[in-house]
């Protein structure tokens, strides 16, 4: 079962969110949370009180427990972006844009895991498919039908 926690107008540019949201994305939400934890940036304090908040969804709305929980999707979307002006030589004047983001994210019981000779395996399989004998196209067909110029004489 899927549960999600949705952050918005977060006033912070997606651009610095998104360096965060890479990292915890495909995590165990145990581990993410320590590692928004100890990470420096603004955007890892974001990020930290929105997993909060999807992992107590999780407990109180879904009834799941968090040790199974992991990190499905983290993505950041861009919310609308304020404008100001910013005073300038001769009189003149600049903008300056205060970009707000929205912070998606969505944590899964469901865990897949899958090793490295699983997805080898099924690359093989997959090669395999498609590189079987195609049937052949209508205009070769209709070389074959044709007779040659020596048959004829």
């Amino acid at each position: 079962m899927e549960v999600r926690s949705i952050y918005r107008y977060a006033k912070i540019s997606p651009f610095k969110v998104r360096e965060v949201t890479r990292e915890i994305q495909g995590l165990p939400v145990s581990a993410a949370l320590d590692l928004v934890a100890f990470s420096p940036k603004k955007a890892a304090t974001l990020v930290n009180k929105t997993l909060k908040s999807a992992v107590a969804n999780a407990e109180n709305n879904a009834n799941l427990k968090v040790d199974g929980l992991v990190v499905k999707e983290a993505v950041v979307g861009e919310g609308p972006t304020m404008k100001r002006m910013m005073a300038r030589a001769r009189g003149s004047g600049s903008r300056i844009l205060k970009r707000t983001s929205h912070i998606r994210i969505i944590l899964t019981d469901e865990i897949k895991i899958e090793t490295r000779e699983q997805r080898k395996a099924a690359r093989k399989t997959a090669k395999k498919k498609s590189s079987e004998p195609k049937a052949e196209t209508g205009a070769a067909q209709e070389k074959a039908e044709k007779p040659s110029k020596k048959a004829k004489k």
